[in-house]
């Protein structure tokens, strides 16, 4: 289950490192993935969420139960 949300966060990086927030303005990662701005996609911004749910699944003990969703 730790590795369940690998592939989510991968995607996000890929999609993170070819928004403008990252070229053009020379932020980190950290900053670009934690705003609203016009600068990123809104895949990016979905991707953010499925992210955030997948990590939240694997905190949340019903979902451990049953296993997360994963990717």
């Amino acid at each position: 289950m730790s590795k369940s949300c690998s592939g989510l966060a991968d995607e996000l990086v890929k999609c993170l490192s070819e928004c403008d927030c990252i070229k053009v303005e020379k932020r980190s990662f950290r900053e670009c993935a934690g705003e609203k701005s016009p600068s990123i996609s809104s895949e990016c911004i979905g991707l953010r969420e499925t992210y955030f749910n997948c990590k939240r699944g694997q905190v949340d003990m019903r979902n451990r139960i049953r296993g997360n969703k994963g990717y």
